[in-house]
């Protein structure tokens, strides 16, 4: 299955290198674990991971050079010989998702919810970056009060 990112580069700004990143690893057909990304407003996201079966120690969240790394392992189970399924719908299988952050986003928070890991991002646009009002000078016009345009004869 081969899904199309294209209406989603109309609509994010700062993310366009994440949607291509996607775009290309939809090529590799790995689709564990399955994911969200969601969008509050124009500088909040959120990314997030189904992980049912995960105990927090078993996942790992790192951010190295603009790119958020999440993975899985899930530690041995106590016992001899570990439980015996009947039938094992639950995935837990190792796993390892990148994605690369845009300019100026940020992790600002991790949490592991209801087999939910939920990843809060902001993006920090620093006031230098940010558009200013330039003020329009007209250099060659002396400011003498209100002047009137009269009409020569």
């Amino acid at each position: 299955m081969r899904l199309d990112h294209s209406p989603f580069f109309r609509t994010t700004v700062g993310f366009d290198r994440l949607l291509d990143l996607l775009d290309q690893a939809d090529g590799n057909a790995q689709g564990y674990p399955p994911y969200n990304i969601e969008r509050s407003d124009e500088n909040h996201y959120r990314v997030i991971l189904a992980v049912a079966g995960f105990a927090e120690k078993d996942l790992d969240v790192e951010v190295e050079a603009g790119v958020l790394t999440v993975a899985g392992k899930r530690q041995a189970e106590t016992g001899a010989a570990g439980p015996s399924y009947l039938h094992q719908g639950i995935a837990g299988r190792t796993f390892e998702r990148k994605f690369q952050l845009a300019e100026h986003v940020e992790v600002r928070d991790a949490r592991l919810e209801n087999g939910l890991l939920r990843i809060d991002l902001e993006r920090i646009v620093p006031e230098e970056k940010k558009p200013r009002k330039i003020a329009i000078n007209a250099s060659n016009v002396q400011d003498n009060g209100p002047r009137t345009i009269e009409r020569a004869a």
